[in-house]
């Protein structure tokens, strides 16, 4: 793509946190921005506001995109504001943390629901419009905790490796459409998840980091922005922005 400018970005989960960061860099890149949120309607109108109030243009849109049918109306709905989509930020998440011995199956469910099987979703719908386009960016928001596993998060780091997978073999699929698919491990992120830990567990987790410290959204965001803007050679690639928390070999 090279620029962002008149493009249209959608992105799950976005009223808050790392989507909200993300939707910022990319209006701020000159994208038409759809702010996806499913309860924080507040939040999500508020974003809107600020990125309007900085010369950007975008919308929020109410929409579980862990239910298939949501999520088609999502896409929907962006495509009859915008009449195309050229990238698709996959961000919605949530976690629900238990030792295998306490966790159910419905703790399970929610969270693969959420976390893996909305992007599924969201890519089944927008596929047809990006291939009548010619192409698009589709990046994936994963975890390190997808890559290294992480005690009390089963269900969070099955969804989040599940995604890798998806994010591969999408690839593969999509390269011959013009579509690149790429994924995002961050780390420990300062996001209201991590505002909620106890400082002790907090200073425990940052000992475990390389870096001795948390990331930033904007980190985070600024990557999604290089993969959208400048990655036109990448694509099946999981991009690790974690502080050193977990090293590839």
């Amino acid at each position: 793509m090279g620029t962002l400018k008149e493009a249209v970005a959608v992105v799950t989960g976005a009223s808050r946190g790392l989507g909200a960061a993300i939707s910022e860099e990319l209006a701020a890149g000159g994208a038409k921005v759809v702010v996806n949120y499913s309860r924080s309607k507040e939040p999500a109108e508020e974003l809107v506001s600020k990125i309007e109030e900085a010369g950007g243009e975008a919308i929020a849109v109410q929409g579980d995109v862990s239910d298939p049918e949501q999520a088609q109306a999502l896409i929907d709905k962006a495509i009859e504001r915008f009449n195309r989509i050229d990238v698709l930020v996959n961000n919605a998440g949530i976690n629900i943390d238990k030792t295998l011995k306490k966790l159910t199956v419905d703790d399970w469910d929610k969270v693969i629901q959420v976390d893996l099987n909305s992007a599924f979703y969201t890519v089944h719908a927008v596929l047809p419009h990006m291939t009548e386009a010619g192409g698009g960016k589709i990046i994936n928001m994963s975890s390190f905790v997808g890559e290294a596993g992480n005690i009390g998060q089963a269900n969070y780091s099955a969804a989040k490796g599940g995604l890798l997978g998806f994010t591969k073999t999408a690839a593969l699929e999509l390269a011959r459409y013009g579509i690149t698919v790429n994924a995002i491990c961050p780390g420990f992120i300062n996001t209201d998840m991590v505002a909620a830990i106890p400082e002790e567990a907090k200073e425990k987790l940052l000992k475990s980091v390389p870096l001795r410290r948390f990331g930033e959204p904007e980190e985070i965001a600024r990557a999604v922005r290089y993969l959208v803007e400048d990655g036109d050679y990448i694509t099946g690639q999981s991009l690790d922005i974690n502080g050193g928390v977990y090293i590839r070999t």
